[in-house]
């Protein structure tokens, strides 16, 4: 569920650098269409193979500084919501995301085959079970949820026992009695980084992973752009101006703050988006760290590419399956990639449209691909501004996990066009 909140010197909840001072802090809660609440390698009382007592011993050995992280009602809350089949159905439904992995893995077949592997987050094990018929010698399936329990039974009715072990308990907690070749996890959440799960995958990296290992994806990139929306518009606040001939345009402040007070998980089209996308994080799975995931800040300036209603700004991910050309030694050491044959260009600021979806082995949920169940993340203002053709829009954005939950996302934004400063803050929860 999302809830924002927004400074307002202005009426549509933005603030006007040129308008007065504070203004109320609104808090609202919706559901989402197509609500992912992900939880599934972080956290769960239980363990299908590693016993409290062994957890315990594990702590005292490690020591205090080395403990692992507590399990907050947060988190219960949240790896509970995973043991629901229809989050989990959604997900494999999807055929961009289940295909893409399943290639990938298929892909990298030399590189699994007789190889130890563990899924972070392997939910009903569908991931754990393409590796095991991919060659892998064994597969640890992690999984914090109690769809674990049933994940266990899927392995069984395979006839994989012997290759696929699930392990139900956070990634932070369970043994795994040796080095792992590859790891395969399928963290993203909305807006890439909501949810915090791509720090399980880091957990499971500096535990088990060999150097020189494998991690599907590799890389991960947020884009964001301005966006065009009028259709959404109309549908959200216009409707209010004419109800069965009685104008009902009092309504119209309340209708905008419940339609565009909260980002909204919804599809789009590139016809829909003003400029070319700009890089507000790319993220490496061999060396990024839970300390950079904590605050990820960008500057923008955009060029809008026709005249028209600016409604907001959408976001959007892309990951690649790809292998380091120099397999990083430590985990201090910047690996360069190979792609996967070909990588799409980045120019540093902008995502540039690759002339064959099928030069890179890349999952994207960007508007112009086909759909997925992330979407795309769109933070709508609650009134229009009109930009020409060759406008700037510039300014920046922070994306912080929340001190209240570190899965929650606080999301400051920051623009200007045509003289016109502005200011939204949201919570992504």
């Amino acid at each position: 569920m999302f809830q924002s909140t927004s400074s307002s010197g202005y009426s549509n909840g933005y603030h006007d650098d040129g308008g007065s001072g504070g203004g109320a802090q609104v808090a609202g809660h919706r559901l989402r269409r197509g609500r992912r609440s992900r939880s599934r390698d972080h956290g769960s009382v239980t363990n299908l193979r590693v016993s409290t007592r062994m957890i315990q011993q594990q702590q005292e050995e490690m020591g205090t500084d080395k403990a692992p992280t507590p399990c907050t009602d947060f988190d219960m809350a949240y790896f509970n919501s995973y043991a629901h089949l229809g989050i989990h159905e959604e997900m494999i439904k999807d055929r961009a995301r289940t295909e893409s992995y399943r290639n990938a893995i298929f892909l990298h077949q030399d590189r699994i085959a007789g190889k130890v592997v563990v899924d972070v987050g392997c939910g009903t094990g569908i991931l754990s079970i393409f590796c095991a018929r991919a060659g892998a010698k064994r597969v640890y399936a992690v999984d914090a949820s109690n769809i674990a329990v049933q994940a266990n039974e899927v392995v069984k009715a395979n006839n994989l026992s012997d290759t696929v072990i699930v392990l139900h308990g956070r990634v932070e907690d369970v043994e795994i009695d040796e080095e792992v070749d590859v790891i395969v996890s399928e963290w993203m959440g909305y807006m890439l980084l909501y949810e915090s799960m791509l720090g399980s995958v880091i957990t499971a990296r500096e535990r088990w992973l060999k150097p020189g290992g494998l991690i599907l994806p590799s890389t991960a990139t947020l884009y964001m752009a301005p966006v065009t929306h009028p259709d959404r518009y109309s549908e959200s606040v216009d409707f209010w101006r004419n109800v069965y001939g009685i104008d009902m345009s009092a309504m119209l402040p309340l209708a905008k703050q419940c339609a565009f007070e909260e980002p909204s998980v919804e599809t789009i089209s590139g016809e829909n988006v003003l400029t070319w996308p700009h890089v507000v994080k790319q993220v490496d799975c061999y060396t990024v760290t839970l300390h950079e995931l904590e605050s990820v800040s960008t500057r923008f300036k955009f060029k809008s590419m026709m005249r028209a209603p600016f409604h907001g700004f959408a976001f959007w991910f892309d990951v690649e399956f790809g292998i380091p050309a120099i397999f990083p030694s430590n985990n201090n050491t910047r690996a360069a990639f190979v792609e996967t044959p070909n990588n799409h260009d980045i120019d540093g600021n902008q995502r540039k449209k690759r002339a064959n979806p099928n030069e890179a082995l890349v999952l994207s949920t960007a508007p112009e691909d086909p759909p997925t169940h992330w979407q795309q993340t769109l933070i709508y203002f609650y009134d229009p501004i009109e930009v020409e053709q060759d406008q700037v829009i510039e300014g920046s954005v922070t994306l912080s996990q929340s001190k209240e939950n570190p899965r929650f996302m606080n999301i400051h934004l920051e623009y200007a066009s045509n003289g016109r400063h502005f200011v939204k803050e949201s919570v992504m929860r």
